[in-house]
């Protein structure tokens, strides 16, 4: 099976709190020995942003699923805008249930703080191996504010798709712009005669973790993993910097690194040729 010759089915599960996660799902019932894939995208993105990545694995033979995180794409918001890592780690464990075969799981930024806290709590024998995209529990404060301003200023919504890829491509003005903006409908919803990214609000509002505790919580789960992890740098990133890299390989010495040199933040997006490339060799090892 060729890359291009596998498309996704649309799928939900129940997360916790009751909420349905909505998800793209390859291959269901592979027969294969090797772990299912789980994609956990970033902060204000969606399961749209594995497409490409989902594919190739996909092309493999792999089970992949590609999940939106709740009050983001299609998945419903959370009750009482309960956005903090333990929730969407609740969320993950639920899934990985549902799945009822080993994963190996592939998060990048707010994806992969939750994958370090659902492998700590889920065990080795669910969680077989990690990915970590662009992430580190001791990130970068300035990198983490520029996020936040980007999806801060389009919450008003885009009077047009070409307005909303002007965002997109001051924000990342390494990437090279698409010809065309009609790909950003897959990231953005029509109402009241503007364009919205299509995540709640009040992700961007709502109380989350304390800072300080979250990092010291987050370098305990992923020191006490024990499964192989990769970590994966975007070059051009402002979140990870070289010495959050080397902070986080000398409290986890096990992980292996790889830093991508056409990519920033948003990696899997920047570079996914090379990105998908070396998460190919990890996860099929």
């Amino acid at each position: 099976m060729s890359a291009t010759d596998s498309e996704p089915q649309t799928v939900k599960f129940r997360g916790s709190e009751d909420i349905t996660l909505v998800a793209d799902e390859w291959n269901r019932g592979a027969q294969t020995q090797q772990p299912s894939v789980l994609l956990l995208h970033g902060g204000g993105q969606n399961r749209y942003s594995w497409k490409q990545t989902g594919h190739v694995l996909a092309g493999l033979g792999l089970h992949v699923v590609a999940l939106d995180s709740r009050g983001h794409g299609d998945s419903d918001r959370a009750p009482g805008a309960n956005y903090t890592v333990d929730a969407l780690s609740a969320d993950t464990l639920a899934v990985i249930e549902q799945i009822g075969r080993p994963v190996a799981l592939i998060g990048a930024s707010m994806g992969g703080m939750t994958g370090m806290l659902a492998s700590a709590a889920a065990g080795p024998e669910k969680v077989t191996k990690l990915v970590l995209v662009d992430v580190v529990p001791r990130y970068e404060k300035d990198g983490s504010a520029r996020i936040r301003e980007f999806m801060s200023s389009g919450i008003d919504g885009f009077e047009t798709l070409d307005e909303a890829a002007d965002a997109v491509a001051a924000y990342l003005p390494y990437r090279k712009r698409p010809r065309n903006p009609e790909g950003l409908k897959k990231n953005l919803r029509f109402r009241d005669g503007r364009w919205f990214w299509h995540w709640d609000p009040a992700f961007l509002t709502a109380p989350i973790d304390d800072r300080f505790i979250r990092e010291e919580k987050l370098e305990r789960a992923v020191m006490s993993l024990t499964i192989p992890i990769l970590l994966i740098r975007g070059k051009l990133s402002d979140v990870v910097s070289t010495a959050g890299v080397q902070d986080f390989l000398e409290k986890v010495p096990r992980a292996e690194f790889v830093e991508l040199s056409e990519a920033g933040h948003t990696a899997a997006g920047d570079d996914n040729d090379a990105f998908s490339e070396v998460v190919v060799q990890f996860v099929s090892r």
